[in-house]
């Protein structure tokens, strides 16, 4: 399984944890009441695995099809909404992303990384709507021949860390890899009010592969 090199950050210190637990133990005749312990530490240890597990996904080739950043629920659909970023009425959908789902973030359709910021903020909880405007995030505007696409990463309750790889400047390429959220969050990507979309409410996507919108071209 493959899985994001952030993992062996968490993965390895947690594996030392349970070797220094399983041999204090051995050697101090007491390895049956501390095994307890290292079955907790191993549990947490390949959760970390699984939690950042990268899957491959296929990415439709229709370069007017707008995937879903990342994996989830789609949370709340927005039809009319001013988008700070642009200054325009627009379309909002926002994802919410449990513990158990994939966390791995894609963009969501070809262009040109026009901006990119990471602003401070609280850490509401993901399925609260005030934490679109109110928490940490990430924002990437993407210049495309379908109009402006921003993606935002939202930290969490539980999430504290965002990884953003992407910069002013950069190619976005439809279903590559940009960056990650750790441990539960939240993704609103905005586009032009002519998409038509192709999710609802309660719908599960899946980063880089499930169509979200057909997005019409610009004139």
């Amino acid at each position: 399984m493959k899985v994001a090199s952030d993992a062996w950050r968490f993965f390895l210190p947690l594996l030392a944890v349970c070797a220094v637990l399983f041999g204090y133990g051995w050697f101090n005749g007491f390895g049956y009441v501390i095994s307890g312990a290292v079955f907790v530490v191993a549990v947490f240890a390949f959760f970390v695995l699984y939690f950042f597990r990268d899957p491959h996904r296929d990415i439709p080739p229709n370069p007017a099809e707008l995937v879903s950043p990342g994996d989830g629920v789609v949370h709340k659909i927005d039809l009319d909404w001013l988008d700070p970023e642009t200054g325009e009425k627009r379309t909002r959908v926002c994802i919410f992303l449990s513990v158990f789902n994939v966390h791995i973030n894609r963009y969501p359709v070809s262009g040109k990384v026009e901006k990119v910021e990471i602003r401070g903020g609280k850490f509401l909880a993901a399925w609260d709507h005030m934490a679109s405007e109110e928490n940490a995030q990430s924002m990437i505007l993407i210049s495309s021949p379908y109009g402006k696409i921003v993606v935002k990463q939202i930290v969490g309750l539980i999430a504290r860390r965002i990884v953003c790889h992407a910069k002013a400047g950069d190619t976005a390429v439809k279903g590559d890899r940009y960056g990650l959220i750790r441990f539960g969050s939240r993704m609103d990507i905005t586009m032009p009010s002519s998409a038509k979309l192709k999710v609802a409410l309660g719908d599960k996507v899946a980063g880089g592969s499930s169509v979200m919108a057909v997005l019409a071209p610009t004139k």
